[in-house]
């Protein structure tokens, strides 16, 4: 008999999925591609590596960040996204 648990995870992916692999940072991914004439780089993969591995974020200043940014747009005025923003790790780095 099979375990529910299993099952229940692997239903949460998609068919063809990694099936809860970590996938390479996205932002990371894109800035290495606009770094090689806007193609990903062929040792990029599907899986993350050490090097593209996702960074790991406090979920409290990532939603403080959020609403800062949208409180800015929809107010027009200064809410401190700026701060906010900049106490989040820089995504778009990544090591190739």
């Amino acid at each position: 008999m099979s375990d529910p648990k299993k099952t229940q995870k692997n239903d949460q992916f998609p068919p063809g999925s990694s099936k809860g692999r970590a996938q390479p940072e996205a932002l990371a991914t894109l800035a290495a591609a606009s770094t090689h004439g806007g193609k990903k780089p062929d040792d990029l993969g599907l899986e993350a590596t050490a090097e593209t591995a996702p960074v790991a974020t406090n979920p409290e200043h990532k939603n403080d960040a959020a609403t800062k940014v949208l409180r800015e747009g929809i107010l027009g005025k200064e809410q401190g996204a700026d701060a906010a923003v900049g106490k989040l790790p820089d995504r778009t780095k990544i090591n190739i």
